[in-house]
């Protein structure tokens, strides 16, 4: 299964949550929160199974991952201590193009991505063009010196920073500070049924 490279606010309708984090989907406009179609608007009850995979869409449709990227992060996160449906958000954040968003240096994690990819991104002082490496506590993210007036840099400041990385956005440059918490993380989302669904396929 490939990235997902389709409209946003399609699958934020389908699923009735902002996957961009800041309602954009659903401003002037685009206010219908149901599915698209004729019928989505009707609620559907879903099975067990049914509620699992959705969850495990919605997260893999959040952080723009595909299903053979998702399962690797799901190994990285049973193997390290503490409960293990706050392990896997906290591995789905220390990728490096989450990263890049959360400092407020891209306004969508898929920009993010495709600002590593180009090679606008310093990690600890090297260049870094892999945007799924696994950053460390106290890594550093910098924002490459004849990239930081971009447009697409620029706008990234309008989703504000997290309490769990300290950025500065006039320099453009941040540093991965602690792990976040579960509350500093979307709500709309049951990861205990997207590692009930991993567990199945184990």
């Amino acid at each position: 299964m490939s990235r997902y490279l389709g409209s946003i606010t399609k699958k934020s309708r389908r699923y009735g949550f902002s996957l961009l984090e800041n309602e954009n989907e659903f401003s002037s406009g685009k206010k219908r929160r149901y599915a698209p179609g004729q019928h989505g608007n009707k609620k559907i009850k879903l099975s067990g199974y049914g509620e699992q995979l959705q969850e495990k869409q919605k997260m893999m449709y959040l952080y723009g991952l595909n299903d053979r990227q998702f399962r690797r992060l799901f190994k990285v996160a049973k193997l390290m201590k503490g409960a293990l449906t706050l392990n896997l958000f906290i591995t789905l954040e220390s990728r490096l193009d989450n990263l890049v968003f959360r400092m407020g240096f891209a306004p969508t994690r898929r920009a993010a991505r495709q600002l590593v990819n180009h090679g606008h991104v310093l990690v600890n002082g090297k260049r870094i063009d892999i945007p799924s490496i696994l950053l460390k506590l106290g890594d550093t993210v910098e924002i490459v010196e004849k990239s930081k007036k971009l447009p697409v840099v620029e706008a990234g400041a309008t989703n504000g920073t997290y309490a769990f990385v300290d950025s500065d956005l006039k320099t453009k440059k941040g540093k991965y500070t602690r792990y976040p918490e579960r509350h500093e993380l979307p709500a709309d989302i049951n990861e205990s049924y997207v590692v009930e669904w991993y567990n199945r396929l184990a």
